[in-house]
């Protein structure tokens, strides 16, 4: 039986337990699931501990960068993005699957970016690892920082974007938003913009009147103010919830040595929620 965790500042309400614990389930493994709340200031004394107590943890915000030191290695886009979200005990290797979760809940819900233009709201974790991929598949990407440094230092990180202090008055087809406005303390709210021209607003129509499909990481609640006007506005809308079902997936196949499968995934994905409704 594998002993698991997830490991952050306030996992007490995570839905890791439950959805790594169905997925490997389904693969035929039992295991424990353990919810790890740690103050940032006592991180750094507990993390040796993790690597003695469980098989493997995923860690969550803020600790993605803090992981690395205590690794031996750092695979794929881990490596690209200095982020660790999925951590192999016994070799001490660190991996990201939220890239892989967010492309592969595009791929689900129908949404094809190669060849379209995508607008990424936000510079952070989320934010470079999104573009990254819609990069990677095809598409023509800005990302929208209102943080100049912190967007430039990505652009020089990861490249493969157009980096915007200021959303031109143009149309994009996919809007994305990793800033993580419209959740806890801000629901009922969209991110504030500079647009061309020196206005500074809240998201609304002006940037997803002309998109095909807007996609917010958000998932609790299960439709933003960003969705929700997306959604009266005629597009196609997408939250996070299969994302983070997602990347959990990809975690456990990192475990279990076992080859991803995006049909199988998407199986597990829908079974997962027709048992959660």
């Amino acid at each position: 039986m594998l002993k698991l965790a997830v490991v952050g500042k306030d996992v007490s309400q995570s839905q890791s337990p439950s959805m790594h614990t169905f997925i490997l389930a389904k693969m035929g493994v039992r295991c424990s699931y353990e919810t790890v709340s740690v103050p940032p200031a006592q991180f750094l004394e507990r993390a040796e501990s993790l690597f003695s107590c469980y098989d493997a943890f995923n860690v969550t915000i803020p600790f993605k960068g803090e992981i690395i030191p205590f690794l031996k290695r750092t695979e794929g886009d881990a490596r690209i993005f200095g982020a660790v979200n999925t951590v192999v005990s016994a070799t001490r290797t660190g991996y990201n699957t939220d890239g892989e979760g967010f492309a592969l809940m595009l791929q689900n819900a129908g949404i094809e970016v190669k060849g379209k233009t995508a607008l990424v709201l936000g510079a952070g974790g989320a934010g470079r690892s999104c573009a990254k991929k819609l990069a990677d598949g095809g598409a023509l990407v800005s990302v929208y920082e209102r943080d100049e440094e912190r967007l430039f230092g990505v652009y020089r990180e990861i490249g493969g974007f157009s980096p915007l202090t200021e959303i031109p008055r143009e149309t994009f087809d996919i809007v994305v938003n990793c800033t993580g406005i419209g959740m806890h303390d801000t629901v009922g709210k969209t991110p504030v913009v500079s647009m061309e021209g020196g206005m500074i607003e809240p998201v609304g129509e002006q940037i997803l009147g002309g998109c095909k499909a807007a996609v917010d990481l958000i998932y609790v609640p299960a439709q933003s103010e960003f969705l929700r006007i997306a959604a009266s506005l005629g597009k196609q809308t997408v939250n996070g919830a299969a994302m983070l079902f997602y990347q959990a997936y990809y975690a456990d196949c990192i475990y279990l040595k076992r080859t991803p499968d995006a049909a199988e995934a998407k199986q597990l994905y829908l079974a997962y929620q027709e048992g959660n409704v």
